[in-house]
């Protein structure tokens, strides 16, 4: 048998004695995270000044709080489940923020590649791994000169016991649609895995032992994709999702987890662990009225109404002029945002969040069954790939 023949196989036996991060002993000293606005918790905000207002954070901390949520995200519910405080933006300097239990790196928009000038975000994965170089550097030798930090700053050996989360490359998948066809995203899926294995590199030389790396979600269920790439009801699955979005989210996993699994093997008592969102997210969106929801596509914070209540031209929270008659309209939350799976078009509610947590931290979805061949092209392969059965049964085939 040809030895491309037995690769998948190989995969799976690698897989199957990687050591990873169990769910049931959830409990690390500090958590170090990095990504995008998918686990931002001020970053943006007080990075450039990025306008975080109400009805942002109205759900759980009364107020704006920096995320692009009604509440909490998928990272505070982690801390939650080891009783740590929140996580405290790198960036965000005013009122002396505690980073005793870690610190918090992503940045809405960040990507893995690095940003370009016109970019919103400049703190793409390489940057925030850079901060937490220096973060590292800097905690160290004022925890050298006098020892009252430590009520501030993560003891030095936090750096090798600390958990280190990422999400992040859904901005660079996202992105790249606007400029290239469905195969052209999907070849240059590889250039964007090389760089953030770059920076998996640069973590592990300065001592991080326990990676948890979130996958994708199913990107082509935002109610912004949806509105603008879904208008041809052709291109939409039976979910009402953007059909090529969706398999490039899927390749992209594929090839992360490969990475994961290449990487288990090359860091020496290192453990690696691969969640598989994109599965936890579209079960949600597939069954949402069996988990308490009532709407799983359209946002709870938008502007239009109908199946997405999405429109590109105003933002949640924002109440602006769309014609020439100059005729003002706003962007309001709904009334229940628990409904919803959706928030403002581009992120999950609290609501959601929540349900994400409490399925990834069941250990069901962090030891996924080995992504299918490297080499077909992104629109030969079954989109999804859900041969395989996590407590649910999707078909799509």
């Amino acid at each position: 048998m040809a030895l491309k023949s037995l690769f998948p196989w190989i995969q799976t036996l690698i897989l199957l004695h990687l050591p990873v991060i169990s769910p049931a002993n959830f409990t690390y000293p500090a958590v170090f995270n990095f990504g995008d606005s998918n686990s931002d918790t001020g970053g943006l905000a007080a990075g450039v000044a990025f306008p975080m207002g109400a009805p942002n954070g109205e759900t759980y901390f009364n107020k704006p709080s920096g995320r692009f949520c009604d509440g909490r995200l998928i990272i505070d519910f982690l801390m939650d489940s080891m009783n740590l405080p929140y996580l405290n933006a790198y960036l965000d300097s005013v009122g002396a923020p505690s980073f005793r239990t870690g610190c918090n790196f992503a940045a809405g928009g960040a990507t893995i590649l690095p940003a370009s000038a016109a970019a919103r975000c400049p703190f793409s994965f390489g940057f925030q791994v850079a901060q937490f170089i220096r973060f590292k550097a800097r905690v160290l030798e004022l925890l050298g000169k006098d020892r009252r930090f430590q009520k501030i700053l993560p003891s030095g050996d936090y750096f090798g016991d600390g958990l280190y989360t990422f999400d992040v490359g859904q901005n660079d998948i996202d992105g790249a649609f606007y400029s290239k066809s469905e195969d052209q995203v999907a070849a240059f899926i590889p250039t964007i895995l090389s760089e953030f294995q770059a920076g998996l590199e640069r973590l592990y030389d300065e001592g991080a032992k326990n990676l948890w790396i979130h996958g994708m979600g199913p990107l082509g269920c935002l109610p912004r994709i949806i509105a603008t790439f879904g208008k041809n009801a052709s291109k939409l699955d039976r979910f009402g999702c953007v059909d090529s979005h969706n398999r490039a989210a899927n390749l992209f996993n594929s090839q992360l987890h490969s990475l994961c699994a290449k990487l288990g093997s090359q860091f020496i008592g290192v453990n690696v662990t691969y969640v598989d969102i994109f599965a936890i997210k579209l079960n949600l969106i597939a069954n949402f009225s069996q988990f308490g929801f009532k709407e799983a596509i359209a946002a709870c914070c938008g502007y239009g109404g109908g199946a997405l209540n999405y429109d590109s031209r105003i933002a949640c929270g924002e109440t602006k002029s769309l014609d020439l008659n100059g005729s003002m309209v706003s962007a309001n939350p709904c009334d229940n945002a628990t409904e919803y799976v959706n928030w403002d078009g581009n992120h999950y509610t609290e609501a959601a969040n929540s349900f994400v947590s409490s399925q990834l931290l069941t250990g069901k979805f962090s030891r996924p069954p080995p992504p299918p061949p490297l080499s077909l092209s992104l629109s030969m392969i079954n989109p999804y790939h859900y041969d395989y059965d996590y407590d649910y049964h999707i078909t799509q085939k």
